[in-house]
């Protein structure tokens, strides 16, 4: 199947594809393994770059999640969980990376938000989007990434970060209101006092 075709078949046509590469690398085949990775790096990378917000740590969180990956592979009973394991690995690295640079990265983003309050300049709407997005707690800005980019659901995000799904439904419900919050001057600053986990 071609890149082309797998494109116009749909998501159905495209599970069924990663299904039949991660059996076909649970056998050994290096090149449905080496297809996989093709496939999914991308994605893991763009989403490891929302998770940890610097290009450069994105790119080593998501080779150590391919370690990772080729590593328990073989132990993946339901070759239909791909994604929400791929997922899942990627939050487990990347909690230990949040954990070693949380507070330095929130005490940049309070110094820069201060001097950006002091100099307002116009800004365009996609560079506004990333600036407030840059703001949300990072368990936050990877639950709205992988719901709003990745098309997971509210089932599969709590899986992945281990969480209840209501959880979930809260982590995304608190980042809508406060990007919508830094988006519009207008409307008040959301009580940060909400879900912290």
């Amino acid at each position: 199947m071609t890149n082309q075709a797998s494109k116009s078949s749909g998501p159905l046509a495209d599970q069924l594809y990663d299904e039949l590469l991660v059996v076909r690398s649970q056998q050994g085949d290096r090149r449905a393994l080496e297809r996989l990775f093709q496939r999914w790096n991308a994605r893991l990378t763009r989403t490891a770059r929302r998770y940890c917000g610097d290009a450069d740590a994105a790119t080593d969180l998501t080779q150590e999640c391919w370690v990772a990956i080729l590593k328990g592979i073989g132990g993946l009973r339901d070759p239909a969980r791909f994604r929400s394991y791929a997922f899942s690995v990627l939050h487990r690295r990347g909690a230990d990376y949040l954990r070693k640079t949380v507070r330095q990265r929130e005490h940049l983003a309070d110094l820069s938000q201060t001097v950006q309050a002091s100099q307002p300049a116009p800004q365009s709407d996609s560079a506004a989007i990333a600036q407030a997005f840059a703001t949300l707690p990072a368990d936050q800005r990877l639950a709205v990434h992988l719901y709003f980019v990745e098309g997971l659901t509210l089932g599969e995000i709590a899986k992945v970060q281990s969480i209840p799904q209501g959880t979930a439904k809260s982590r995304i419900f608190h980042a809508r209101q406060r990007l919508k919050a830094a988006l519009d001057p207008n409307q008040p600053d959301p009580d940060h006092k909400g879900e912290t986990s």
